[in-house]
């Protein structure tokens, strides 16, 4: 964590070029399924971007929906936004499990753009997004570009909790690309190459995975020769989104997310993972070993303390760049619940059975 620390403070901000004038067109992929409440934000933050109207388009590729979604999307025809239903490229009894990749896959194959972004339909993006999006890839011409995302949470501690967690991997995304200690995205804010996609074929030979669109895309780039990922830490790309609204769905959203774990060949990021899990779950066994040692509970407090300790030095220049630092008050007090969190996450990660978008996914 301490390590963290250091390539958090390494990683500057990215500054917008004065008179920058863009010349990359854009096009914006958006998988949407059943998203009604929330597809019509979404295109309309895109649609306030300070970007050259005639320099990107919007592609909704709508997966299935049992709602109005794609009547909303409808509405905004005519105002660079295409509307794609994934049912003419995929039956929906059917048997496949990467519903996300296929419609990515399906918008992709329709766009028109130079440069890919990806993006969830739940999610809202500052007015300056794609023009910082765009500055860092025309000045550093990387294969991708990684761009940081954050929860808009209320004060509830299921929200709370949620925020605190992914605010930290969103510093450790920052981190370890810093440090070149593995790389890590998020598929809501990402950018990469059309041609660069082209040349890995895409999701093929990770299309059997329903999880992973973005890392697993980002490993197969990686490999690419002379492959560059950019990391674009500014206040002024943060893309928002909400979190859960309950634990339930909360916690099958990381058993999605952990089931992609030792599916890729990152032996960095591997051995950081494993090591993470194995810390936490030293606590679950101390505590055991406790009720028959009763002196092993003050190990077990020295432990708590200094695991507190070092991720609030990590924590707190990040909560401070995402205009979070208000809920660092609650962060001593969940950490019992971090713990457990983790070690089950992580476990039912690997059985990988969990339910997702109304599907059951195994």
């Amino acid at each position: 964590m301490l390590a963290y620390r250091k390539g958090w403070a390494s990683k500057q901000d990215f500054v917008l070029p004065q008179h920058y004038q863009p010349s990359t067109f854009i096009s914006i992929i958006i998988p949407a399924r059943n998203e009604e409440r929330n597809i019509g934000a979404c295109i309309d933050s895109i649609l306030a971007q300070k970007y050259p109207a005639h320099l990107f388009e919007v592609i909704v590729v709508d997966d299935h929906s049992e709602d109005n979604t794609a009547g909303i999307v409808h509405e905004y025809a005519g105002r660079n936004v295409i509307r794609i239903s994934l049912a003419e490229y995929i039956n929906a009894d059917s048997k496949m499990v990467a519903y996300k990749k296929a419609a990515l896959a399906a918008g992709i194959a329709q766009s028109n753009g130079t440069l890919v972004v990806t993006t969830d339909a739940d999610c809202t993006a500052p007015n300056l997004w794609l023009a910082h999006i765009a500055a860092i890839y025309e000045q550093e011409m990387p294969v991708m570009v990684v761009a940081p995302v954050i929860y808009t949470a209320n004060h509830s501690l299921v929200q709370i909790f949620q925020l605190i967690d992914f605010m930290s991997m969103q510093g450790i995304t920052a981190a370890a690309h810093a440090l070149k200690l593995g790389n890590m995205s998020n598929g809501a804010n990402l950018a990469f190459s059309k041609v660069a996609y082209e040349q890995v074929r895409g999701y093929e030979g990770v299309d059997h995975l329903a999880s992973g669109d973005d890392l697993l895309l980002m490993m197969k780039l990686s490999r690419l020769p002379n492959a560059h990922i950019s990391y674009l830490r500014s206040q002024k790309a943060i893309m928002a989104t909400a979190p859960q609204p309950d634990w339930r769905s909360f916690m099958q959203q990381r058993i999605r997310w952990a089931s992609k774990s030792g599916k890729y060949n990152d032996t960095r990021l591997t051995a950081i993972l494993l090591l993470v899990y194995l810390f936490n779950l030293s606590f679950l066994v101390v505590a055991i070993a406790a009720i028959f040692n009763p002196v092993l509970f003050y190990f077990l407090a020295g432990m708590l303390a200094i695991k507190i300790i070092a991720e609030i030095i990590f924590l707190k220049p990040v909560a401070r760049f995402f205009g979070d630092e208000w809920v660092m008050r609650y962060f001593p007090a969940l950490q019992p619940m971090h713990i457990a969190y983790i070690i089950s996450a992580g476990f039912l990660g690997l059985i990988g059975n969990y339910k997702w978008k109304g599907r059951n996914v195994r």
